[in-house]
């Protein structure tokens, strides 16, 4: 199947054969059809707190030293940063369930003194196993076999054999099934014995494998070679994965191909609130529709380059509109080496993605906001402080999302349907209704090109009113500083920023009242301890709303 898009409006679905089911979801706006929408999908679950803090990652750390030398540097500049990533590095030769005794010695003792200075950790775990290690040595591959938890060749008896990235060769566990789930979870759970996790990234689960299909290759068949595919790689569906006829406890490859990081999403999710006893943090690379209700995603692996960082902005207004608001891009790029006005410009525009993480690839140079110098690391830190301080109002954007399904970031269209100059704006973005981030997304430039529609529209750094309304306007935008507005008539509740969201979380309160023309504002404040597990279906929160009006002049 695939479909196209055209701007007539149209869409054109093209087939060869099976059953096309069509939901209309009315609106009449665009939030009230992502509401909708959630509503049959699921809705959008509750983040903790810590993870919409900022975040550090990097596939090719090598070592822990080298990783205790990038904490040392942040921390020597008071950067924000709540959570630490660990990419496949940290794993004995990338094998699942292992950490490098090595390289990485000290590990678990390490993590254990992250969580004693407040921050979070999450750990990558891959969905394929091998299964050539020595026997009786590797028990993840062990318990499967013994298990039976296997995607099966076409035969439906004998496991499907890929390669990945641990040595020899690899089998990849069926999610769909519930003796995997089961095999999935006790595994996660002693793991958490070894690494003291709070959360779990999984990756490469399309499932990826870097062969086309298993060993010894797909048979010539109309389900591995239909008679129409889709202009996707190499024009062959077993192109890095797996075989359309290979069998799943659900049925074939073929109609489950797309499932498999769904069908992994929840078990995660599960597993981790079991494990921690806390709100879980599930990261997933492969999303289908309701994936939102138990996990986020990152736009994958991009490049650092400018045009990838000006597609990110669609893609978390995208990401939102697929009922799954947890979303980002990896800051500064993953592949290639960044420049350091790029990774600049990015460090201020991801510090208001909902999912902030400076991620890079292996044998590429560091990346982090520390390693520029001083003036990289103080712009950095400046903008990152004005995230942590608006963190209430993102918090309370998540609650609105979870329990009425709307979009946390969203199209200046979303809210202003009715001007058709919002329509093509994709270089904006607003959290919520009331505050716009106006990024700097091209090379060498100190303005940017803003629209303001009928609003009054405040700066955020001067607080003084804009003049414009309805109107373009070029805004000065110097290295370090990212153009922010608050839209009059809103109430954003604010809290003092630290390092980390631990410490942020203890500080006061204010409030940013922005008035419209009529000198009135409204909004509101969600609350709770920010990680146990379901406080809002149990009431355990507050809930604040605020009205001002300059006439009384009362909050």
């Amino acid at each position: 199947l695939d479909v196209t898009l055209s701007p007539n409006p149209s869409l054109t679905f093209r087939t060869i054969g099976g059953i096309l089911d069509f939901y209309l979801f009315m609106g009449p706006t665009p939030e009230n059809v992502v509401q909708q929408y959630t509503e049959a999908i699921g809705r959008p679950h509750m983040p903790a707190y810590w993870s919409l803090g900022f975040q550090l990652s990097r596939w090719g750390y090598g070592s822990l030293d080298v990783l205790k030398e990038t904490v040392d540097r942040m921390k020597h500049y008071d950067i924000p940063y709540d959570v630490q990533h660990f990419d496949i590095d940290y794993m004995e030769r990338r094998l699942d369930f292992t950490y490098d005794k090595v390289n990485f010695a000290g590990l678990p003792e390490f993590m254990k003194e992250l969580k004693k200075n407040g921050k979070h950790n999450v750990v990558i775990l891959d969905p394929f196993i091998t299964k050539d290690e020595e026997p009786g040595t590797y028990r993840p591959y062990e318990l499967g076999q013994e298990m039976g938890v296997w995607v099966n060749n076409s035969d439906g008896v004998t496991p499907a054999v890929g390669q990945a990235w641990p040595p020899g060769d690899s089998v990849f566990p069926d999610y769909t099934n519930p003796r995997t789930v089961e095999w999935w979870t006790q595994l996660c759970l002693e793991f958490k014995d070894v690494l003291d996790y709070d959360g779990i990234w999984i990756d490469m689960n399309e499932p990826s494998n870097f062969m086309r299909g298993q060993r010894p290759g797909c048979a010539d068949n109309e389900i591995n070679n239909p008679p129409y595919t889709p202009s996707i790689s190499d024009r062959s569906l077993s192109e890095k994965t797996l075989c359309p006829d290979s069998k799943t406890y659900l049925g074939e490859h073929y109609n489950t191909h797309s499932l498999f990081g769904w069908s992994q999403t929840e078990p995660t999710f599960n597993v981790v609130q079991q494990a921690t006893g806390k709100r879980a943090f599930v990261l997933s690379r492969s999303t289908f529709v309701g994936s939102g209700k138990h996990g986020g995603h990152w736009l994958g692996d991009n490049f650092s380059q400018w045009k990838d960082l000006r597609r990110s902005v669609v893609g978390i207004l995208e990401f939102n509109l697929f009922g799954i608001p947890y979303i980002g891009a990896d800051i500064c790029g993953f592949n290639y080496n960044t420049t350091y006005e790029l990774c600049l410009r990015w460090m201020q525009l991801g510090s208001f993605y909902p999912f902030s993480r400076n991620h890079n690839a292996e044998g590429n140079s560091e990346q982090d906001p520390a390693v520029f110098g001083d003036a990289f690391a103080k712009i950095s830190r400046a903008t990152l402080r004005i995230r942590y301080s608006l963190l209430p109002y993102l918090y309370t954007l998540f609650y609105e999302s979870h329990v009425h399904g709307g979009t946390v970031v969203r199209s200046l269209m979303h809210e202003f349907t009715s001007d058709q100059e919002t329509h093509g704006i994709d270089t904006a973005f607003l959290w919520g209704p009331a505050f716009m981030i106006a990024p700097v997304l091209e090379e060498a430039t100190r303005s940017v090109t803003v629209y303001f529609p009928e609003a009054q529209w405040f700066d955020y750094y001067t607080v003084l009113p804009s003049a414009w309304k309805k109107n373009y306007a070029t805004v000065s935008a110097p290295l370090n500083k990212i153009p922010l507005y608050i839209r009059g008539g809103y109430i954003l509740p604010q809290q003092a920023p630290a390092t980390t969201t631990t410490e942020s979380r203890l500080n006061p309160f204010g409030l940013i009242i922005a008035l419209d023309e009529q000198g009135q504002a409204s909004g509101s404040l969600f609350w709770d301890d920010g990680d146990s597990i379901d406080t809002i279906e149990k009431e355990n929160y507050f809930l604040a709303k605020y009205t001002f009006s300059k006439v009384s002049g009362n909050v």
